[in-house]
């Protein structure tokens, strides 16, 4: 996310201090509205995506591309939506976000086949980009510094427990009134944030003189659309020359972007960054990771709908013990992650990498159910909310507070980037690999396994504790 620039002057008018303090944590609530529909949004389409294919006759490549589409765009533009409103104004560019994200949903929601559905996709992930940058820059300019910590310890409940309603929410309108109306509710969802936004925002003007580095984005867009798509269409068509070329050339792109960061004027990330061994090690395993999780959460929804046949809702709910777990954990990694910093990686990596090995374990003995799953899901949950957020917040420990801004918003792109990678990769091996009996999932939960295991050998390289940094 873009860097806070400073506090904005107070409304006038107001005067009475609970009043203001009502205000601030109702600008909060509009503020973690827009993330719930931002997650709602991303994950939706891991219970509803062979319901989409069945129906549009999309195949394999739609299935990926479902979700990849999504992550890509907010991931390209996350970066960029943050300096945007940090120039032309955060309130302004949050609405104009929240209007194309609901218009974009309404047109997924109408969408005659694969191609335009996967088009209006990206552009749901483009406006969302716009958005979410601006809701914690707002927040900042909005609560006393010694506040913000406990104005940000609401988001992870509220957003696990997003993680546990949405999928199921989802597998209820899929079952009952079909796909496109997981979509189409965004009128009355995304209709409710605008008019609260319009209400509650707080104006600013921005700031003219930032610079938005055009090519920068250029170049990390072309990056990852050739990755994306060479992967993709390999797995779906065969590995011609057309996704070997996508790859190589998405290789080539980045080697420019890279080049681009040295030389330009307002980078999009800091080069300085790049030569510190504790942020790039961060970097590296948090697109190891979130891409695993991706892939994870992705192949267990297809398995519980392919392999043990069960609905869209029956789905959602067997994927409901991993939300459980990350709730609980979350909550107890706020507690410890000032105390253990990257020990406390370390255990919610181990603590995935063994749910995911019982999973594996369970599913290759070729008598799995629902039931038996439960428990290794929500072990794996533990881990995963117990990385979350901890990954990152260890690794801008060892960053100077004037490269917080740029670290931040590259940390939070790369998230984003890794569940685009994720979702494409994994499911590749997923559908490649499937042959009866659970063999994809268990042979796409080995990745997923190996991938954990190499963030473990990363963890070292963090900063050890997680060191409390002074905004600027």
């Amino acid at each position: 996310m873009s860097r806070a620039s400073a506090p904005a002057t107070p409304r006038t008018g107001t005067t009475n201090s609970t009043t203001t303090d009502r205000r601030r944590w109702a600008v909060l609530a509009v503020v973690l509205f827009a993330a719930v529909l931002d997650l709602l949004d991303s994950t939706i389409t891991n219970i509803a995506a062979p319901a989409i294919a069945a129906d549009l006759k999309g195949g394999e490549a739609l299935v990926q591309w479902l979700g990849a589409a999504y992550a890509l765009a907010m991931g390209v533009l996350l970066v960029v939506g943050g300096r945007l409103g940090d120039k032309y104004g955060r309130r302004r560019l949050f609405l104009t976000g929240l209007t194309g994200f609901t218009l974009a949903s309404v047109a997924c929601g109408l969408a005659p086949g694969p191609a335009s559905l996967i088009c209006f996709r990206l552009l749901q992930g483009a406006f969302g980009a716009l958005v979410i940058p601006q809701g914690f820059g707002i927040l900042g300019s909005v609560f006393p510094r010694e506040e913000i910590g406990k104005a940000f310890g609401v988001f992870a409940p509220c957003l696990g427990l997003s993680a546990v309603s949405g999928p199921v929410l989802a597998g209820v309108l899929v079952d009952h009134f079909g796909w496109r109306s997981m979509f189409l509710i965004n009128i009355a969802l995304g209709g409710l944030a605008i008019v609260l936004a319009l209400r509650l925002l707080p104006r600013d003007p921005g700031n003219r003189s930032v610079t938005v580095d055009g090519p920068g984005s250029a170049l990390l867009a072309a990056t990852m659309l050739g990755l994306i798509y060479g992967l993709i269409d390999g797995s779906a068509h065969g590995w011609s020359a057309l996704p070997l070329f996508c790859l190589a050339a998405g290789a080539a792109f980045f080697a420019l972007f890279c080049l681009r960061q040295r030389i330009a004027v307002a980078p999009l990330v800091e080069p300085s960054l790049l030569r510190s061994r504790a942020f790039t090690s961060g970097l590296l395993l948090g697109l190891v990771f979130y891409a695993a999780v991706a892939g994870l959460l992705f192949v267990l929804s297809l398995f519980l709908q392919h392999g043990l046949h069960l609905t869209p809702t029956g789905a959602s709910l067997g994927l409901a013990p991993i939300a459980a777990g990350i709730i609980v954990a979350s909550v107890a990694a706020h507690r410890l992650k000032e105390r253990l910093g990257r020990a406390l990686v370390l255990a919610g990596l181990l603590l995935t990498l063994t749910g995911t090995l019982a999973l594996i374990a369970l599913i290759a003995a070729g008598t799995p159910t629902a039931w038996t799953l439960a428990l290794p899901v929500f072990v794996t949950g533990l881990g995963l909310g117990t990385c979350f957020g901890t990954v990152y917040e260890v690794t801008l420990g060892g960053i100077d507070p004037k490269e917080s801004g740029s670290a931040s918003g590259s940390l939070s792109a790369v998230s984003q980037l890794a569940n685009s990678i994720g979702a494409a990769a994994i499911t590749t091996v997923y559908f490649h690999t499937s042959g009866g009996s659970g063999s994809g999932a268990v042979h796409s939960l080995g990745v997923v396994a190996a991938a954990t295991v190499a963030c473990c050998a990363l963890v070292r390289l963090l900063p050890a504790t997680i060191q409390n940094r002074n905004a600027t």
